[in-house]
């Protein structure tokens, strides 16, 4: 194994109902446990979504209504997920922008807490993208030599992201052998909720939309409330609406 791991890593790939993180389900999760010994455990399931599957998204991961009518809901299954997830990093491809966020909005769906607090996130996408620009099929066949059978399988995309990033740092010294180097080479860790609607710069939390976009967001909390208020009953994701939250009640902290 070329990377080195100070804790466990797990790579994350869903199939889901859609794209739209605020409305979509998970329709199935796999989950590739790297420890740092390089030991590999594997969690699949199918989870009913309680909403129909569009023929189009089944038609790209092949996952149908009936294949799920008697699976659990993710309800029934994320205590057992938050539990495999304890004290790892995630990793994933393109999870970062969709995986993780709509992992993290299952979880808040249901009132349960799940923090990426301390966390490490690896996107194999961002490197590969960074330094090859293909897809996930093509990464596989680029690093590792091999053909993606079954692409679209949970299971599959995940161990092959696994496969791909340990090729990935066998391949680019650049970009360091720990999860903490691949982090900053990504520029992955200034963000702040998933939806990318705040981000750091410089380490202060801006807003990176609409009017007051760059503006630092304790800012604007303080001199327009009522754009707090605008954000929390419009149509934003709720990882994005407890981010905010959190620097509301922080600024109010200060204040006091």
């Amino acid at each position: 194994m070329n990377l080195q791991l100070t804790r466990p890593l797990a790579f994350i790939d869903l199939e889901t109902t859609g794209v739209n993180i605020g409305i979509d389900r998970i329709v199935e999760i796999a989950i590739v446990k790297i420890m740092p010994d390089g030991t590999k455990t594997v969690k699949r399931r199918l989870l009913n979504p309680q909403m129909p599957i569009p023929a189009s998204s089944s038609d790209v991961h092949g996952i149908t209504d009936d294949m799920v009518k008697d699976a659990p809901s993710f309800k029934d299954v994320a205590n057992e997920v938050k539990q495999f997830l304890e004290n790892c990093d995630l990793g994933g491809y393109n999870s970062n922008r969709f995986d993780i966020p709509m992992l993290v909005e299952e979880f808040l769906r249901i009132g349960l807490e799940f923090s990426i607090d301390g966390r490490k996130m690896v996107d194999v996408q961002r490197v590969f993208h960074m330094m090859e620009q293909r897809t996930l099929s093509a990464a596989y066949k680029f690093y590792c030599n091999k053909t993606l059978e079954d692409a679209h399988s949970a299971e599959a995309d995940a161990s092959a992201t696994w496969e791909v990033l340990d090729a990935q740092v066998e391949r680019y010294a650049s970009i360091g052998n720990t999860v903490d180097s691949i982090v900053k080479f990504t520029g992955e860790d200034d963000i702040v909720d998933f939806a990318r609607r705040l981000i750091k710069v410089n380490g202060v939390e801006v807003f990176n939309f609409g009017k007051h976009k760059g503006r630092a967001v304790a800012d604007v909390l303080k001199s327009e409330p009522q754009y707090y208020d605008w954000m929390m009953k419009g149509d934003f994701a709720m990882n994005t609406k407890q981010k905010l939250t959190e620097i509301l009640n922080r600024t109010l902290l200060k204040k006091a």
